[in-house]
């Protein structure tokens, strides 16, 4: 029989590359799936700040059915309508944003129809990248 201590598990999850603060988010925001997850997920995180610390927000958004995220049948009809290529979601017409910097770092993490999904962009301000992605980063719901 194979026991593992906290200790251990912390290095382990230090090793994978996630941060403790991930992790802890990933657990409180996210609900536990009722089977074994197969769907469409992401892991989102949007940090505010030019540095790599700062004020970070994340949840687990699953489409299948949506949950985890304030606007999660919305993100998920955006994503799957870009194919899961968060890039590629249209901009939103008719949205002007101030020229104001004050930067955010949206990233994403997870799978999408069996494809990794790997997204990281820093935006001038919130206005702008919520006008280039959605509700897909609309953590503050």
């Amino acid at each position: 029989m194979t026991y593992i201590n906290t200790a251990t598990a912390a290095r382990r999850v230090a090793r994978a590359g996630l941060t403790a603060a991930a992790v802890l988010l990933l657990a409180a925001a996210a609900p536990a799936p009722t089977g074994p997850s197969t769907g469409d997920h992401l892991f989102l995180t949007v940090t505010k700040g030019d540095g790599r610390s700062g004020d970070t927000r994340g949840t687990l958004l699953l489409c299948d059915p949506p949950q985890g995220h304030g606007r999660a049948a919305e993100a998920c009809a955006q994503l799957a309508a870009a194919g899961g290529d968060i890039a590629s979601l249209p901009a939103a017409a008719g949205v002007y944003c101030t020229m104001l910097y004050a930067p955010v770092t949206a990233q994403a993490s997870g799978e999408w129809n069996g494809r990794p999904v790997e997204y990281r962009q820093t935006f001038s301000n919130g206005c702008v990248m919520a006008a280039r992605t959605g509700a897909v980063f609309a953590l503050e719901s």
